[in-house]
């Protein structure tokens, strides 16, 4: 009765933790992707910055990690939460939008921080099984 339980919220957990790493990781993607292609066609190459590089590196970093989650919910949650980490130290400023503070970090390295945590959560609780 208790394995089927931790295996059932195991699972849960390895669902959730998708649906918020992918969804996270697809935001960032749409939005670099469109605000780099607008910049593109105006500016030329001279639009790819170092800024742009970094957070493309994190972000690949991150669905790297969502696509292990199909066979290594380990490796996954560690990818993620160093994305997220990197998130925290390596974004920097973006001066159209917003300057760096706490709420870049909750827009794109929290959900990412939260998927990785369940990914860990879930493979350990499938260990014990």
């Amino acid at each position: 009765m208790l394995d089927s339980r931790q295996y059932r919220l195991a699972r849960r957990m390895t669902v959730a933790a998708r649906i918020i790493g992918l969804g996270a990781v697809g935001f960032v993607l749409t939005f670099l992707i469109g605000e780099t292609s607008a910049e593109f066609m105006a500016q030329g190459w001279a639009a790819v910055s170092r800024e742009v590089i970094i957070i493309g590196v994190i972000t690949v970093i991150a669905l790297v990690g969502c696509i292990v989650s199909w066979g290594k919910l380990r490796v996954a949650g560690i990818l993620l939460i160093v994305s997220a980490v990197l998130c925290a130290t390596n974004i920097p400023p973006v001066p159209p939008l917003i300057p760096y503070d706490v709420r870049v970090w909750l827009i794109i390295g929290l959900p990412r921080l939260v998927a990785g945590v369940l990914f860990l959560n879930a493979w350990r609780l499938s260990r014990e099984l």
